[in-house]
């Protein structure tokens, strides 16, 4: 054969997007009962979608069966990809048959101390434009600022560098996500993800919030806990504050 002709593979380094599962407790019970909760009233919403177990924010004493956390995954259609751990926890980490990966999320590389203590979340969006893949929708900027002027149909994404200024209905099953803010002045019905990179004083504003997902930097929320009346398709702003998403009414007048 040619050295010159191309060969049928090639191997190349490259990073793959996934979610992270971020493991808090041991206790099996409570989060199967945790991961039912709140995917049973959308128990299509992560489906197909690839997770990377994290161990990291588990004791130093602590330890999990990896394949019952695959199982439990497994359950609402999740799929393990590996397994990110700190240095201390390999050894019983790879006896899982799960290959070790290397998170590059904004909380630290493996082996550091974690951050103050999060709400209690047995799933956590740590990278948010890591949902399943949809078609991208063409739309201008300005400098770091990206406007889209035309509806998101289910199954269309919009990914902006900066902020994003969204003119038209975001479908149900249509993505929207911003590393800075997030406008969206008609029907918000879809997921909107702000701050997906750790930023959180990003915010998201909308004139009319029916969503199925809202997001700032990875803490998030879904229709399984139904939106008080005061804020539901009313115009809002949507903050974090001590780790929480709050839901505030805009006063336009």
């Amino acid at each position: 054969m040619s050295l010159n002709k191309s060969p049928s593979f090639e191997l190349r380094s490259g990073s793959v997007d996934s979610l992270l599962f971020v493991v808090k407790s041991t206790d099996l019970d409570e989060l199967k009962s945790e991961l039912t909760r709140r995917f049973e009233a959308t128990p299509d919403f992560f489906s197909g979608d690839v997770v990377a177990i994290d161990l990291r924010r588990l004791g130093d004493d602590e330890r999990v069966p990896l394949a019952e956390i695959v199982r439990l995954l497994e359950s609402v259609r999740m799929r393990t990809l590996g397994v990110v751990a700190a240095p201390h926890q390999t050894g019983w980490a790879v006896d899982a048959g799960l290959p070790l990966l290397e998170a590059g999320d904004r909380r630290g590389s493996a082996g550091k101390p974690p951050q103050a203590e999060e709400p209690r979340e047995a799933v956590r969006l740590e990278e948010a434009q890591t949902v399943a893949p949809m078609r991208a929708v063409p739309a201008t900027g300005s400098g770091q600022t990206l406007i889209v002027d035309k509806p998101l149909r289910s199954g269309q994404q919009v990914y902006a560098k900066g902020d994003l200024v969204v003119l038209a209905l975001v479908s149900n099953g249509a993505e929207i996500i911003a590393e800075g803010n997030i406008y969206v002045y008609a029907p918000l019905r879809g997921r909107a993800l702000a701050g997906v990179h750790g930023n959180h004083e990003a915010r998201i504003f909308c004139t009319c919030l029916e969503p199925e997902l809202i997001s700032i930097a990875g803490i998030y929320r879904t229709t399984e806990n139904p939106l008080p009346a005061d804020v539901l398709s009313k115009s809002v702003q949507v903050r974090l504050a001590d780790e929480k998403l709050i839901i505030e009414p805009l006063r336009l007048t």
